[in-house]
């Protein structure tokens, strides 16, 4: 069996939540977010490793909220593309799978995580989440001020964490996208491989895997775990 490494970003602010602490590390229910996601990864049985991303000045409270879990720890960069690929290069081994999860999306469920796993196992290069679009989208123009079109939602998905790819791969798309710079923002790891040429392959996905991020997406999640 190919190993799994898991690569938890942890080191953003998470301004929109209006907390004191950084998004992974506030607590839901007397547990850390980040706690929460690495439990979950545990409990998906598909991980061998995991590498929590987090900023310098949170590196002691991710050790001691993670005390006991065996994790290992890099710094993030400025963007987030930065902060997974210092993740990727603390990977030792040169093949295998990762899972890029983000920890605020702290409720997806074990099973999801092992399907999206199982699928860059079973041979696709890189696979996602996703969930059909239940809202309507409209693309509108660059100042955001007038509906220029509205794609059809049959062909639309909401992608979530975490995302699985063949190390190989991920890291020569990481390369590519560090030494050309190019205008393109990778704004998840999926769409750095679109970028490269990859096929991403869709996995079933899950409305507990939803990433918290205002303080009505914190309300539902407390709400939540108290139903389960």
């Amino acid at each position: 069996m190919r190993a799994v490494t898991a690569i938890v970003a942890a080191a953003g602010r998470g301004t929109r939540l209006g907390a004191e602490l950084p998004k992974a590390f506030v607590e839901l229910g007397g547990i850390t977010l980040l706690e929460r996601s690495v439990a979950a990864l545990e409990a998906s049985g598909v991980v061998d490793d995991t590498i929590v991303v987090v900023s310098p000045d949170m590196e002691d409270t991710a050790r001691r909220v993670l005390a006991g879990r065996g994790v290992s720890f890099v710094h993030g960069g400025a963007e987030r593309a930065d902060s997974m690929y210092n993740g990727l290069r603390a990977i030792d081994a040169e093949d295998g799978v990762v899972l890029i999860h983000d920890a605020a999306r702290c409720l997806t469920p074990p099973g999801m995580i092992a399907r999206v796993a199982g699928a860059v196992v079973g041979g696709e290069v890189a696979a996602v989440p996703v969930v059909a679009v239940a809202d309507t989208i409209k693309e509108v123009d660059a100042a955001g001020a007038v509906v220029v079109s509205t794609p059809s939602r049959a062909r639309l998905r909401a992608v979530q964490t975490p995302q699985a790819f063949d190390l190989r791969e991920l890291r020569r798309a990481n390369e590519a996208y560090f030494s050309e710079r190019p205008e393109f923002v990778a704004t998840d790891d999926a769409s750095l491989m679109e970028w490269f040429g990859a096929r991403v392959a869709t996995v079933e996905g899950d409305a507990l895997a939803f990433k918290i991020t205002t303080p009505l997406d914190m309300r539902l999640a407390q709400a939540l775990i108290h139903v389960r």
